[in-house]
């Protein structure tokens, strides 16, 4: 991974510091340019559904945007389970010399081995960021 990977990885893992829930990190990189936003949103949902596959809970997911909301970043989604909105998956999409990289965050208690081994076999790159 070259340097502005390595940043990347480390401010993802500065974020999953103990706090209120036991985060685990992961990275997508893309080649999608600024001028692919469709493309870009329809992976960061398809990472999020392949998250919730495997996340522990058995409750149905929605997506929540930030077009949905002001006070939520444009270009930030989150996997909320339809009864009582609990937290399941988050990210971000960040433009990075050109292409995106999307930094998800979801449930330590989620099922890692197996979100990692089906978005490595959909063609992902991606990074796992374990907590520090």
């Amino acid at each position: 991974m070259d340097a502005t990977g390595d940043d990347l990885y480390e401010q993802t893992q500065k974020l999953l510091q103990p706090g209120e829930i036991d985060l685990r990190g992961l990275i997508v990189h893309t080649e999608l340019t600024n001028d692919q936003e469709s493309e870009l949103n329809r992976l960061s949902i398809e990472v999020g559904d392949v998250i919730a596959e495997h996340a522990a809970t058995d409750a149905d997911t929605y997506v929540y945007s930030g077009t949905d909301d002001p006070e939520f970043g444009l270009n930030q989604h989150q996997g909320l389970t339809i009864e009582g909105d609990e937290f399941v998956w988050e990210c971000q999409q960040l433009l990075r010399e050109g292409t995106f990289d999307v930094v998800f965050y979801y449930k330590d208690s989620a099922e890692t081995d197996a979100i990692l081994e089906s978005l490595r076999e959909a063609g992902h790159e991606i990074v796992d960021v374990d907590s520090p």
